[in-house]
């Protein structure tokens, strides 16, 4: 996109500035591609590099085999006697499978099986020393000390917990997710050895766990032992206590006696109760009696507690009876009538008689109430006496009882510890494993690494990633100018155009007249599209002088203004001055004699300007060589007598070609580019960093120069065509036609095709 597009593109009137901003800011992707693609072979034969010599190291690694084993934890194990609780097992948990897995990979499995297999004798264990621990010892020129025996025996054992070490670490136990299985696997270059220390590791874990439960089943028998023999002294003295508390008191059943005290003071209880009553009962009657007298029997006769009486219910009936009659009698009889006095008789022995009644029956009650009162002081004296009795069985039965309870709880423990120990002594040295296998190893017939094809692979794609990153890397880093677009991009400068690069092998006379060469054709349209661009670039101006420079040395300016003089001298009479005082060497490109005069010895007045030029050494083609060196090659060239000659010369040259040192190495191009119409810019392709050229072009604006653009020297154009595109850009037009033509055509032709360039 030019800049007068992008400015529109910008402009606000554009609806689409946004998304072509996007677009400018989108990453190339071609662009990033191109140097993996002319870098292939380099990155191809890197990864087959690297897989070649990952061949040759898989090749030499020593296969490993692998054997594995599968066990069986046992949740709950068959067991004679209950030992968990003395052990410390608890199945139920799942720290108790953690528990187990580390156990099967603790150090102390590792060391029995190690020393049970004799492993430090095994040849496995036993390799010889490598050639790095070989090269180590031959180099130690320091005398040992003389190690004494003790100092040998630490030695063999250091070494000797080393190799447990190194073996413990091929062991690998790995539980099966959500089973009581776990996997017991084990790593060594001898098949038949990795599978016997699988099995044998099972086998050392279950007979560890065995070993371990039955001694503490020995110590808890011992335990037990001493113990029991303790409860027995302690249970013998308890009884001795108890029968003699029984003796000293006299008790036989001191539950019976307790029970028939507590049956008397509860009769004795209700007894005073009943007596109270009776007694409160007399009392109060004899209260009421004495209140209104006991001669008073009309009145007593009225008492509820009186009338209330069975005898005096049953004389008061006969009492009514005989008054009834009586005045029954009196309505048929008068008062002397012997009826009337018979019943009046018996009425007055009736009511006598409930007299005699009721004073008996305050008498009786008298007496009733003394009687009370004696038989309830009779009971409360009983009932004091009993109740100190069962206070003192009481004390007794309460000591009886403590020490019937230490008979009882020694018994009970004894008993307990009795028959554990005889449980232990009996089924002790039984007991059942705590895993069993599920599938033994075997010996594995493939080994199980190194994975040969694998590694190949990796390591040839890991060398092809990491060469492709490399070249990324590095062409991102790469800041040089290597195609028309940089010079376009990074230094905002017109590409004129580029010289192509030679061919491996090709002369150096080649490299200079490749331009004459029928078999390049390429090379020939090249240097005329330079020419045409600097015309172009020339229109309404003149265009006489042109500078050639670079930045720094080597970079084929002398190449590249010999091309361009061999291009304009297909028009016109052209003029090659070699102003590179310092370091010239165009004359002896063209084969001039090194004390041929030149430019030096004209501007120092030591010879003549016809002297100093070499006549057609090309076609249309004269040289001017720096001739002698001189001392002071900038006075001279800054001197009015350069400008004279560069005007003299333009009367007799249509074109002339000046070759100048390189910028950055002197200042002399910068003094000559004011007195020439266009200045060339000469940048090796792929060799010359962007910040150099462009401090190049800065100096060159300094001293006011006519930059017409910049020359890619070296181009490439086999990568350019491959890469950029099939558009036949970079082949010459009419170059199949030109190839299949004879080579004797050509040569003969070389003239005539001078002349149609030069019509051209």
């Amino acid at each position: 996109m030019s800049f007068q597009e992008r400015r529109q593109s910008a402009s606000p009137g554009n609806l689409l500035s946004p998304a072509v901003t996007q677009m400018d800011q989108l990453i190339d992707v071609k662009k990033l591609l191109l140097p993996l693609l002319r870098f292939k072979w380099r990155i191809l034969a890197f990864a087959l590099l690297v897989t070649a010599l990952a061949v040759f190291v898989v090749l030499s690694m020593t296969p490993i085999y692998k054997a594995s084993s599968t066990l069986l934890i046992e949740s709950e194990q068959a067991k004679a006697i209950k030992i968990d609780e003395v052990y410390g097992i608890n199945s139920g948990q799942q720290e108790y499978y953690l528990t187990q897995f580390e156990i099967i990979k603790s150090r102390s499995i590792a060391e029995r099986v190690f020393n049970e297999l004799d492993l430090i004798n095994h040849p496995a264990f036993n390799q010889p020393p490598s050639w790095f621990s070989e090269i180590k010892s031959q180099l130690n020129f320091i005398p040992e000390e003389i190690a004494t025996a003790a100092d040998s025996q630490i030695s063999q054992d250091i070494a000797k917990h080393k190799l447990i070490d190194s073996f413990a670490q091929n062991i690998n136990v790995s539980p099966v997710r959500k089973t009581q299985l776990v996997n017991i696997s084990y790593e060594s270059s001898d098949s038949q050895l990795a599978a016997q220390i699988a099995n044998v590791i099972g086998d050392t874990y279950i007979l560890s766990q065995l070993e371990a439960k039955l001694g503490m089943t020995q110590k808890v028998n011992t335990w037990l032992g001493g113990r029991l023999e303790d409860l027995r002294i302690k249970l013998d003295e308890s009884e001795k206590r108890l029968e003699q508390f029984k003796l000293i008191n006299g008790l036989i059943d001191v539950e019976g006696v307790t029970a028939l005290d507590a049956k008397e003071l509860e009769r004795l209880s209700d007894e005073i109760t009943v007596a109270r009553s009776r007694k409160a009962q007399a009392d109060s009657f004899i209260a009421v009696v004495r209140r209104y007298g006991a001669t008073d029997i009309s009145r007593l006769e009225s008492l509820p507690e009186v009338t209330s009486h069975l005898s005096i219910q049953n004389v008061k009936r006969e009492v009514v009876l005989v008054e009834r009659k009586v005045s029954e009698l009196q309505q048929v009889y008068g008062p002397k009538h012997p009826k009337m006095i018979a019943a009046q008789a018996e009425l007055n022995a009736v009511q006598q008689n409930l007299h005699k009644q009721i004073s008996r029956l305050v008498q009786g009650i008298e007496d009733e109430a003394q009687t009370a009162a004696q038989t309830l002081q009779a009971l409360e004296a009983q009932f004091s006496n009993a109740k100190g009795a069962f206070q003192n069985l009481s004390t007794t039965d309460t000591d009886y009882q403590r020490l019937l309870r230490e008979v009882d709880t020694n018994r009970q423990l004894f008993d307990t510890f009795l028959a554990r120990q005889k449980e232990t002594a009996v089924t002790g040295d039984f007991d059942s494993p705590v895993a069993r296998f599920t599938d033994r190893a075997v010996v594995p017939l493939l080994p199980e690494k190194p994975k040969k094809k694998m590694i190949v692979i990796l390591a040839f794609m890991a060398s092809l990633g990491f060469s492709m990153v490399l070249v990324l890397v590095l062409d991102a880093l790469n800041d040089t100018i290597k195609t028309s677009d940089d010079v376009e991009k990074l230094l905002s400068q017109r590409a004129l155009g580029y010289v192509p690069k030679a061919k491996k092998g090709t002369s150096y006379d080649d490299i200079n007249f490749a331009f004459y060469d029928a078999s390049l054709p390429l090379h020939a349209e090249a240097v005329r599209t330079i020419r045409t661009s600097m015309s172009l670039m020339a229109m309404g101006s003149e265009l006489s002088t042109i500078e050639v420079t670079s930045s720094n040395p080597n970079e084929g300016k002398t190449t590249t203004s010999m091309n361009i003089a061999f291009a304009y001298a297909t028009m016109e009479k052209v003029l090659i001055i070699d102003a590179d005082l310092r370091k010239s060497s165009l004359g002896l490109r063209f084969g001039l004699p090194t004390y041929q005069p030149g430019l030096a010895n004209v501007l120092s007045g030591t010879d003549s300007l016809h002297n100093s030029i070499a006549k057609e050494v090309k076609p249309n083609v004269d040289v001017m060589p720096a001739g002698a060196v001189p001392l002071n090659p900038q006075e001279l060239l800054t001197s009015r007598h350069f400008a004279e000659l560069l005007t003299e010369l333009k009367t007799q040259y249509g074109k002339i070609i000046i070759d100048t040192p390189p910028v950055h190495a002197v200042s002399d191009a910068l003094i000559i580019t004011s007195l020439c119409d266009a200045t060339v810019l000469v940048v090796k392709a792929g060799h010359t960093r962007s910040e150099a050229v462009k401090m190049t072009l800065a100096k060159l604006n300094q001293a006011r120069s006519k930059v017409f653009g910049v020359v890619l020297n070296q181009f490439n154009t086999k990568d350019a065509q491959r890469y950029q595109g099939d558009y036949g850009y970079y082949q010459a037009y009419g170059a199949d036609y030109a190839i299949k033509q004879p080579a004797g055509n050509n040569k003969g032709n070389s003239k005539g095709n001078t002349k149609e360039n030069t019509k051209a």
